[in-house]
């Protein structure tokens, strides 16, 4: 219980200081690199290192910090945030949900950082964010997705929603399929409790969209889901 309350009120205070620190830094990087490397990284860093929970990595070859890409992930917790920008070492602008940047002071850092923002209850809106995250990947950012739309509570992959998988077929930018593997142990949807452990995170192969159309989005959304199941099955321990 101690350990609960302590982990809790440090992960706020330390939000505090790096979202601050953001702010300064965003006072000179209009891109938001210099917020991504030297604010959101050791963010999450402190965080998994205060909380006993390492992450393992297997293709990060995959990774290109030259070449714009969209990587998607699956999501089983909030740790997954961390373990991403720990591992996933490139330029990155997170999609994520309108309701988020409605928090106090991250919301508005994750704003200064170029990070986008859908709302799904405003179908304009979501066409508009996708059309900003496309201007991003042509000016060079690579972009992460979250293509179930929230987190699963038990580890199972939810259904894939298609925003993703349109910017991908608009921008004709590479997909990279991102497994995490049983974080949803380390902090449950739902639950302030973290336990210790260790995340695996996989990099699969880029999944190609030269020759994509509209009518490919089923068969593309099943290959990316089908390279995260198999990297579960194959890392997920017995």
């Amino acid at each position: 219980m101690i350990r609960f309350f302590l982990l809790n009120i440090f992960i706020g205070a330390w939000t505090l200081v790096c979202c601050l620190w953001g702010f300064v830094l965003s006072l000179f990087d209009g891109e938001g690199a210099r917020m991504h490397a030297l604010a959101a990284v050791p963010w999450a860093r402190m965080i998994l290192w205060v909380s006993s929970v390492k992450v393992e990595a297997f293709g990060t070859e995959n990774a290109d910090p030259n070449v714009p890409r969209i990587y998607m992930s699956n999501h089983q917790s909030a740790f997954d945030i961390f373990a991403l920008l720990d591992k996933l070492r490139v330029n990155f602008k997170f999609i994520l949900k309108q309701e988020l940047m409605g928090i106090p002071l991250l919301g508005f850092a994750m704003n200064r950082a170029g990070y986008i923002a859908i709302d799904r209850r405003d179908p304009r809106r979501a066409v508009a964010s996708v059309n900003e995250a496309a201007r991003k990947i042509k000016g060079g950012a690579s972009v992460l997705v979250f293509p179930e739309g929230t987190r699963s509570p038990d580890g199972q992959m939810r259904p894939f929603k298609r925003g993703g998988f349109h910017l991908a077929l608009k921008s004709g930018c590479d997909i990279v399929p991102v497994t995490i593997v049983d974080s949803y142990q380390i902090m449950a949807k739902g639950s302030l409790r973290i336990h210790r452990g260790k995340i695996v995170m996989v990099i699969g192969k880029p999944i190609s969209m030269e020759g994509r159309r509209k009518l490919d989005m089923e068969a593309l959304m099943r290959e990316v889901g089908e390279a995260m199941n198999r990297a579960i099955e194959k890392y997920r321990p017995p």
